[in-house]
C-alpha cells in the first residue's frame, strides 16, 4: 500500500486512457535527471546532495487541492502549483533546516530557485506566503511534510553550512537552470511512462535513475570528454601560434584577440577553446555571432573542427531560423561517427534548449537573453555555465545598449567560473577595458588595467591581466589607398571605368533604398549589376548571397567587368574579393571591416593579375574640411546620411582622408582610438548641436541597458522575471515590421512565395522592413478569405506578428509598396 503522498496526488494527467503519474513519481524522475546532469560539474559530495534534495522538491506544490482539481476537472488556478512549491517549502524551513542546516536567508534563496523552474521565480510577498500557508488543506500539509521527510533519506548527506546568502543568490540563477533543464526531461513520457501508484520512494528511485541515464543519453547530453588532438593541417598563422603558446592561468580566463579580417581569429580561437577545455575551464562551446548569416556560416565551417575537438560531440544552431540551415538539419539525429557532430532531435526543438548542447553555434542574441528578465534567462545560464563562451565581432556590440549587456553576460560567467573568447578587428581600447573590468567584477578581483596598445594582440585575463603583441600577418596587399569622391555621380563613373577594365567592382551603400537606385542607375548605363541588402525576402537573400559567393567568393568565376551593389550585409557575413570598392562614408570601423573584402585572397588572385594597380578604397563623402551645418553629409549620401552617427563619420572622414591610407594591421589602432579614443579631435562648431545630442542618446542607450540587464548578486528571486523579449529586447533600433509574401495559387487560394508548402517554405516567405514606413501604406487586410484560409493552421503569435501579402503579378502588394526578386521590397513615391 503506496503513502497518501504518493497515492492522492497526480502530477501527470492520464492519456490514453492510462494511469495518473503521481506528483511524488515525477518529483524522483526529475531530481534523477538532474543527478545525471550535474555529475560533470564537480560539486562537492554534501552540497550536490543537498541540491539534489531541493531539486527533487521544485513541484511540492502539485501537493495541493487547487493542482489536483485543475489536472482532473481542469478547474482555474489562483495560486500556480510552482508558486505553491515555494508557500509550502517556507512553510516547512524548520523540517529542511534539521536536514539542511544553513542559514535560513540562504534556503530561502534556493527554494525560489527550484520553485521558479517555470520560467520565471515566485512573486508572492513574504505576508502573502504566510496567509496562504495558513489557509493551507491539511493533508496537503501533511503530506508534503510526509513527503519531504521521506526524500530526504535519500539524501542524507546533504548540508548547506557554510553556504553564505551571497553565494546562495550566486547559487540560485544556476539552480533554476538547472531545475528547468531536468525538469524539461523528466517530464518527457516517452522517457518516464506513467505509473500507478504502488512502489516506496526508494523502489521508484532505482527505476527513475535508469530511466534518467537513457533520458539524457538520449537527449544528447551525456558528457564528451574533449580531445587533445590536432585541429588544423596547415601551418599555423602568426595569432593561431600566439593562442596555441598562451600561458593560461587558474581560475576563470578571458581572453581577447584583436587582428585584422583574414587574420585567421576564429581558427585561433578554437585552439585556444580546447586548451581551455583541457586544462578544466568548460565542457563545451557556445560560439556566438553578430547576424544569423554569420552564425549559419560558422556552424557550416564549424563541424569538422568541433568533431577533433570532442569525443561524439552534440552540435545546435540557437537562432530564429536554425530550421532553414541545410547544415544543421543534417546532422540532426544523424548517427555520428568518429571525428562527426550529431544533434538529437530533442536538442533541436527550441532555441533555448541549443544552448543546452556541447557545442551551440548562434547569435549572440541568444546569449543575451540571459541576462535580461525574460522567460527561461536561468536556463540560458545554465546552459553557458560549462561553456567556454566565444564572442566573434566584439566590435559590433559597440553601441551603449549592447556593451551594457555584453558586460553583464561576462559578468554573469565569470561569477559562474565560466572562461570566455572575444574576437575582434576593431576594438576602442576603452570598451576593451570595461569588457575586461565586468569580467574581474564577476570573477571577484580587482580590475586589472589593459591599456596597452599594441595591435595584433593577445589579451589574458585571469587574477592579472597580461597584452602581449603578437606579429603581423605578412601582408601582400599592401596599404590600402584611401580616395574622396564627391558625389554619387564620380562614383558611378568610376566603376564605370573600372568595370570598363575588367574589374570586380562592389559599391556599399549605407540604405537599401540608396543601394536599389545606384544599381538602376548603373544598369541603365549598361553595366553589369548585382544587388544584394537585407530588404529581400528570405529565400531570395539566399540565392543572391549563394550567386555572390559563386561570383565573387573566393573561388568565384565571372567576376570580371561587374558590379556588386550591397548594403552592410557585405561587411562580415560573406566572404567576398574584389578589385575596386566604393563604399558610402560610414565609422571607421566600418569601413575597416569593409575595406577587409579589398584585394582579400591574394593568393588566388596576385597583384600582378588585378586589373587594377593598387588597392584603393573610394569614400563618397563630402569634404570634412568644409562644414558650414550640421547637414554636412546629407547633400552627398541621401538616406544614407541618417544611419550613423555625424559625428563618427565626420571624424572618420577627417582622419582617413588626411592620412590616405588604411595600414592594416600596424595602423588600425591609431584610426579606431583617432575616432572613439579620448584623443579624439574636437568637431566643428557647427556640429556642437549634433554632438551634444548624440551624446545624451548614447548615456540614454547605456542606461536602460545597465538598467535592463539582471544583476547577478540580487539573485534569482529579487532580479528575475519571466517578461517576453519583445519588451526587453537584445537590440535597440527602429521597429521593424515583418511582411510574409505570398502568391495566388490559380484556384483562388495563396502559396509561399518561396515555393512549396508547410512552416518552413513560409518562413523563407518573409521580409522586414520599417515598421513606420509600412505602417504608412494600405497593407492588404488580413480577414479576406484567401488569407484566412492561408493562415488556418498557422499559430495565434504568428498571425498577430506578421502580415501576410499577397504579391500580384506585377509584383504589387499594395499602393505605394511592391517586390521583385532582383530588387526585393520597393517603396513607390
Amino acid at each position: 500500500m503506496s503513502e497518501t503522498f504518493i497515492s492522492d496526488w497526480p502530477g501527470k494527467s492520464a492519456r490514453d486512457g492510462g494511469a495518473e503519474h503521481p506528483a511524488a513519481y515525477h518529483m524522483l524522475d526529475v531530481a534523477a535527471v538532474a543527478e545525471r546532469l550535474i555529475a560533470p560539474a564537480g560539486v562537492p559530495q554534501r552540497m550536490a546532495a543537498a541540491l539534489m534534495l531541493l531539486v527533487c522538491l521544485h513541484d511540492l506544490g502539485k501537493i495541493t487541492p487547487s493542482f489536483r482539481a485543475m489536472l482532473r476537472q481542469g478547474a482555474a488556478q489562483s495560486i500556480r502549483h510552482w508558486e505553491w512549491s515555494e508557500i509550502l517549502l517556507q512553510l516547512h524551513d524548520k523540517r529542511l533546516a534539521a536536514r539542511l542546516g544553513g542559514d535560513r536567508h540562504t534556503r530561502f534563496a534556493l527554494y525560489a530557485a527550484v520553485a521558479g523552474h517555470h520560467g520565471r521565480p515566485p512573486s508572492i510577498s513574504a505576508r502573502d506566503v504566510a496567509m496562504h500557508a495558513g489557509r493551507l488543506d491539511p493533508a496537503a500539509r501533511d503530506d508534503s511534510a510526509a513527503f519531504i521527510d521521506a526524500v530526504a533519506d535519500l539524501w542524507p548527506d546533504g548540508v548547506l553550512d557554510g553556504v553564505t546568502l551571497a553565494e546562495a543568490k550566486a547559487l540560485s540563477w544556476w539552480l533554476a537552470g538547472l531545475t528547468t533543464a531536468a525538469d524539461w526531461i523528466g517530464s518527457n513520457a516517452g522517457w518516464f511512462e506513467p505509473c500507478p501508484p504502488g512502489p516506496d520512494l526508494k523502489g521508484y528511485m532505482q527505476v527513475a535513475r535508469v530511466r534518467a541515464a537513457h533520458a539524457v543519453a538520449q537527449a544528447g547530453l551525456d558528457p564528451a570528454a574533449p580531445r587533445d588532438a590536432a585541429l588544423f593541417d596547415f601551418a599555423l598563422r602568426p595569432m593561431q601560434t600566439a593562442c596555441a603558446g598562451a600561458d593560461l592561468p587558474g581560475g576563470p580566463v578571458l581572453a581577447i584577440i584583436e587582428d585584422e579580417t583574414g587574420a585567421g581569429k576564429t581558427e585561433a580561437a578554437m585552439i585556444l577553446a580546447q586548451r581551455m577545455l583541457l586544462a578544466g575551464k568548460g565542457a563545451g562551446l557556445f560560439l556566438a555571432l553578430p547576424t544569423m548569416a554569420t552564425a549559419d556560416a560558422m556552424f557550416a565551417r564549424a563541424g569538422a573542427v568541433v568533431g577533433r575537438m570532442f569525443d561524439s560531440p552534440s552540435v545546435a544552431l540557437a537562432h530564429g531560423r536554425s530550421a532553414l540551415s541545410e547544415a544543421f538539419r543534417d546532422v540532426v539525429g544523424h548517427a555520428a561517427r568518429e571525428g562527426e557532430v550529431t544533434c538529437a532531435p530533442w536538442l533541436a526543438d527550441g532555441r533555448r534548449k541549443a544552448l543546452l548542447a556541447h557545442v551551440g553555434v548562434g547569435t549572440v542574441d541568444q546569449a543575451l537573453l540571459g541576462v535580461l528578465p525574460t522567460r527561461f534567462a536561468t536556463l540560458r545560464l545554465w546552459g553557458l555555465a560549462s561553456k567556454i563562451l566565444i564572442v566573434d565581432e566584439v566590435h559590433e556590440m559597440g553601441n551603449p545598449y549592447m556593451a551594457q549587456e555584453l558586460q553583464r553576460l561576462l559578468e554573469f560567467h565569470a561569477g559562474r567560473g565560466g572562461s570566455a573568447i572575444l574576437l575582434t578587428a576593431t576594438l576602442p581600447l576603452a570598451q576593451r577595458q570595461r569588457l575586461v573590468d565586468s569580467f574581474a567584477l564577476g570573477r571577484a578581483g580587482h580590475k586589472p588595467d589593459v591599456a596597452q596598445p599594441d595591435y595584433p594582440a593577445l589579451t589574458i585575463v585571469g587574477a592579472d591581466a597580461v597584452t602581449k603583441p603578437v606579429p603581423a600577418l605578412r601582408a601582400n596587399r599592401g596599404p590600402v589607398t584611401v580616395r574622396r569622391l564627391g558625389d554619387a555621380e564620380a562614383a558611378l563613373d568610376c566603376l564605370i571605368r573600372a568595370t570598363g577594365q575588367g574589374a570586380a567592382c562592389v559599391w556599399v551603400r549605407n540604405a537599401v533604398d540608396d543601394a536599389i537606385s545606384v544599381a538602376d542607375a548603373l544598369a541603365a548605363r549598361g553595366v553589369s549589376v548585382d544587388l544584394l541588402h537585407a530588404r529581400l525576402a528570405l529565400c531570395d537573400r539566399k540565392h543572391h548571397e549563394a550567386a555572390m559567393l559563386a561570383r565573387f567568393g573566393k573561388g568565384g568565376t565571372d567576376r570580371a567587368g561587374r558590379v556588386l551593389v550591397a548594403t552592410q550585409v557585405v561587411e562580415s557575413s560573406l566572404d567576398l574579393d574584389f578589385d575596386v570598392m566604393v563604399s558610402d562614408l560610414a565609422p571607421m570601423a566600418a569601413l575597416i571591416q569593409r575595406a577587409g573584402r579589398l584585394w582579400r585572397h591574394m593568393d588566388r588572385r596576385p597583384a600582378d593579375t588585378r586589373p587594377a594597380p593598387e588597392p584603393v578604397l573610394h569614400v563618397l563623402s563630402p569634404d570634412p574640411g568644409a562644414v558650414s551645418d550640421d547637414r554636412w553629409l546629407q547633400g552627398v549620401l541621401d538616406k544614407g546620411a541618417w544611419v550613423y552617427d555625424l559625428v563618427e563619420c565626420w571624424r572618420t572622414a577627417r582622419v582617413l582622408l588626411r592620412d590616405g591610407r588604411i595600414d592594416a594591421p600596424g595602423g588600425l589602432r591609431d584610426l579606431i582610438e583617432a575616432v572613439h579614443g579620448a584623443g579624439a579631435e574636437p568637431v566643428p562648431e557647427a556640429f556642437s548641436g549634433a554632438e551634444t545630442e548624440a551624446e545624451g542618446n548614447r548615456y540614454a542607450e547605456a542606461n536602460r541597458g545597465w538598467q535592463n540587464a539582471m544583476t547577478w548578486q540580487d539573485g534569482y528571486r529579487n532580479a528575475g522575471a519571466g517578461h517576453s523579449d519583445t519588451l526587453y529586447p537584445t537590440r535597440l533600433g527602429a521597429e521593424q515590421r515583418v511582411l510574409v509574401l505570398a502568391r495566388a495559387d490559380g484556384t483562388g487560394g495563396l502559396t509561399p512565395w518561396a515555393g512549396g508548402a508547410g512552416p518552413e517554405a513560409w518562413m523563407l516567405s518573409e521580409v522586414q522592413a520599417s515598421a513606420k514606413r509600412l505602417g504608412a501604406l494600405p497593407l492588404p487586410a488580413q480577414d479576406t478569405p484567401a488569407i484566412r484560409m492561408a493562415t488556418a493552421d498557422w499559430p495565434e503569435w504568428k498571425r498577430d506578428s506578421v502580415i501576410l501579402c499577397p504579391v500580384g503579378e506585377d509584383g504589387e502588394i499594395c499602393e505605394g509598396l511592391s517586390y521583385t526578386r532582383e530588387r526585393g521590397l520597393l517603396f513607390l513615391s
